[in-house]
């Protein structure tokens, strides 16, 4: 399998995490001249910017260790605009989901990064 095909494989399965947890999903794989958000979604008055990580296993490292200060910044410039074109939230955070294939395990890192 391909890494862009597991990439959408793996953004299905955190979707379908995020919608079993309560969250409407407002957005995927949105782009902008800075970067792509994977998910966008709200549960209540909260927006969540969502990174989703997938990987074998975490033998080497952890998944969410993939989102370095330059990912954070593209992500806050690519929310910016997304915010820009779709209006504010009470709350805006950015978390990362991370997939392990080897063991299904799923990892949702609330407010990784600010």
């Amino acid at each position: 399998m391909n890494t862009q095909l597991a990439g959408r494989e793996g953004e299905a399965r955190a979707a379908q995490y995020l919608r079993r947890h309560g969250w409407t999903v407002l957005d995927a794989n949105y782009r902008s001249r800075f970067g792509e958000i994977d998910l966008i979604a709200r549960k209540r008055n909260t927006v969540a910017f969502v990174e989703v990580k997938l990987r074998r296993d975490a033998r080497f490292a952890a998944a969410a260790e993939a989102v370095t200060p330059r990912k954070q910044e593209r992500l806050r410039l690519t929310a910016q605009q997304w915010i820009a074109e779709h209006g504010d939230a009470l709350d805006l955070r950015f978390d990362i989901i991370e997939i392990y294939t080897v063991s299904g395990e799923i990892n949702h890192i609330e407010n990784a990064f600010v």
